[in-house]
């Protein structure tokens, strides 16, 4: 009897700590697998960050980092040269963009995103692909040309940005007293500032160009000068895939050398008159890694 309980024992340990293949499979499928096993390669972007992820008046994905990660959709093809791997656009929000490359929903996300350390603990970043800082879009009405002014004023703040933070550190360091809103997302923020709800807008400089360039009255608004923040923006892969994220990388680092980023910036930021800013051509050339 003692015998048996003790091979019962033993069974049940073996059960609780021997792993399920199946699960090994799924937890240790890496991108490259997964898109060679589906034959999909799966895109998230963004509908409300242009010029660098948005949809064009006919439903399409468009923008600077769309047109990055279509690059990056012909390196894969190259990679699985003999087989036809169907690149697919998927919408994604703010709110969800990491949890649908922590679950799977998406292989890579192209948008706006900040790199930063805390969100390292749930994803990888790819390579920087765009730089630029925290600012304030306002109505030409109001006056505003410059961070002091939003004193007594109303900011809004799209929710689960990194913005909200920084503009919060900067007003309190320059005492400003500035109320911060909360709003959904960009789009309810810019409603809310064309109808009187709020006075400013604030998120990255080059979100708030695009929201400039998408009115269908730019000259309405005044774009504050100053940047309140350091925002280096990455792709993001799901975390400990090296395989996958060095197929990124070398696709974006591909880019930078042969020098057709400029193209790609010209298209969709400067085509308005925008040259590349200083710090944004020493990205490119810091991460034009050699092979």
């Amino acid at each position: 009897m003692k015998h048996r309980l003790c091979t019962a024992i033993v069974s049940l340990t073996a059960l609780l700590t021997w792993p399920c293949p199946n699960l090994l499979a799924q937890d240790f499928e890496g991108t490259l697998e997964k898109i060679a096993r589906t034959g999909e390669f799966l895109i998230g972007y963004r509908t409300d960050s242009s010029p660098l992820s948005y949809e064009n008046a006919d439903g399409e994905p468009s923008g600077y980092s769309v047109d990055l990660c279509r690059r990056i959709a012909a390196s894969i093809n190259a990679h699985f040269n003999e087989k036809d791997i169907e690149t697919k656009f998927v919408r994604i929000t703010s709110d969800e963009r990491i949890s649908a490359v922590v679950d799977g929903k998406i292989d890579i996300e192209c948008g706006s995103t900040t790199i930063t350390l805390s969100r390292q603990e749930q994803v990888d970043f790819s390579l920087q692909t765009f730089v630029t800082g925290g600012s304030v879009l306002s109505l030409a009405a109001s006056g505003i040309q410059t961070m002091s002014d939003l004193s007594g004023k109303k900011v809004g703040v799209a929710k689960g940005t990194t913005t909200i933070e920084q503009l919060r550190e900067y007003l309190q360091q320059d005492l400003i007293d500035a109320e911060i809103v909360i709003v959904a997302d960009r789009t309810e923020g810019m409603k809310r500032l064309n109808h009187g709800g709020i006075d400013a807008l604030a998120s990255d400089q080059i979100v708030l160009i695009g929201q400039v360039i998408e009115a269908i009255n730019p000259n309405r608004y005044s774009l504050v000068s100053e940047v309140f923040s350091y925002e280096p923006y990455g792709f993001m892969v799901r975390r400990n895939d090296a395989d996958f994220r060095l197929l990124v990388n070398r696709a974006i680092s591909q880019l930078y050398r042969n020098g057709e980023q400029a193209d790609i910036f010209y298209r969709w930021i400067g085509r308005i008159g925008i040259s590349v800013p200083p710090i944004l051509a020493a990205m490119y050339q810091l991460n034009t890694l050699p092979e």
